[in-house]
C-alpha cells in the first residue's frame, strides 16, 4: 500500500470513531439506557393508572439493607405460619361455638367441611399441614367467624374464661354498643377504646344492627386469629 493510501485509511477510521462518540441526531430516538422521568406518569381510558417514575436513591436503599437486613432475612423475621386447623377448632369451642352442628352453614358445618380449604393435614396421603396463610382459607375461616357470630355473643357471658365472680361480660348492650370487656373476652387480649371503635363503627355503618354485630366478631375474630 503506498504512503497515500495509508493516510487516508487512518483519516477513514478517525472519522469513523468521531461520528460514534457525537450526541444522538436531534428528533431521533434516545437511547433505551436513559432513566424515567422523575415525574408522574398519567393514566387515562383505556391506559394505566397513575403511576410515580421515581426511582428509589441506591443510598436510600443500601441504609434500608442495613436496617432491615435483606429481604431473605425479613420474609422470614416478619411473616407469620396461619393458625393451625385444630387450634382454630379448640378456639371455636372456647367460644362457645357448636362444631357438632351439620346444619348449613352454620360455623360447625363450615369447619368440617373446610378443612382442604384450610390446609388441614391429611395423614392418610402423608400431607403435612400447610401452614401458609392462603386467600381460600382466610375467606373460609372470616366465613365460620361470620356464620358463628350469634353463637359466640349469646355464650359469651356463659364463658369461664372470661367470668369475675360469676358473672362474665356482654359483647353488646340493649343499645347495640360494644364494651371492652366483652371485646376482651373474644380477642383473648386486653381491647383498648380503638377496639371499642372500631367495633361501634362496623355496626352503625352496617345495613341493620343485627349485620353489623356479626360483622364486628367476624372482624375482631380475622384480626385476632388469622395468623399466629
Amino acid at each position: 500500500m503506498t504512503r497515500f493510501g495509508y493516510t487516508l485509511t487512518i483519516l477513514l477510521g478517525a472519522s469513523l470513531g468521531v461520528a460514534g462518540c457525537t450526541d444522538p441526531i436531534e428528533g431521533t430516538d434516545p437511547p433505551d439506557t436513559l432513566p424515567p422521568p422523575s415525574n408522574t406518569t398519567g393514566g387515562g381510558d383505556g391506559n394505566t393508572f397513575d403511576h410515580d417514575n421515581d426511582t428509589i436513591s441506591v443510598w436510600d436503599l443500601i441504609e434500608r439493607l442495613t436496617k432491615e437486613g435483606p429481604p431473605s432475612f425479613t420474609s422470614q423475621m416478619h411473616s407469620c405460619s396461619k393458625v393451625r386447623y385444630s387450634t382454630l377448632g379448640k378456639v371455636l369451642t372456647s367460644l362457645g361455638v357448636n362444631l357438632g352442628n351439620a346444619t348449613n352453614p352454620s360455623a360447625g358445618q363450615l369447619y368440617t367441611s373446610g378443612a382442604a380449604a384450610m390446609g388441614a393435614p391429611n395423614y392418610s396421603a402423608r400431607i403435612r399441614e400447610n401452614l401458609a396463610v392462603t386467600t381460600s382459607g382466610a375467606s373460609r375461616e372470616f366465613d365460620i367467624f361470620a356464620a358463628g357470630a350469634d353463637e359466640i355473643t349469646a355464650a359469651l357471658p356463659t364463658l369461664a374464661r372470661c367470668q369475675v365472680g360469676g358473672v362474665g361480660p356482654v359483647l353488646f348492650d340493649a343499645n347495640n354498643l360494644c364494651h371492652a370487656e366483652g371485646i376482651s373476652c373474644l380477642i383473648g387480649a386486653p381491647a383498648g377504646q380503638g377496639h371499642v371503635e372500631l367495633c361501634n363503627l362496623t355496626i352503625t355503618r352496617a345495613s341493620n344492627p343485627t349485620i353489623g354485630k356479626r360483622l364486628a366478631v367476624a372482624t375482631m375474630l380475622a384480626a385476632a386469629y388469622t395468623c399466629e
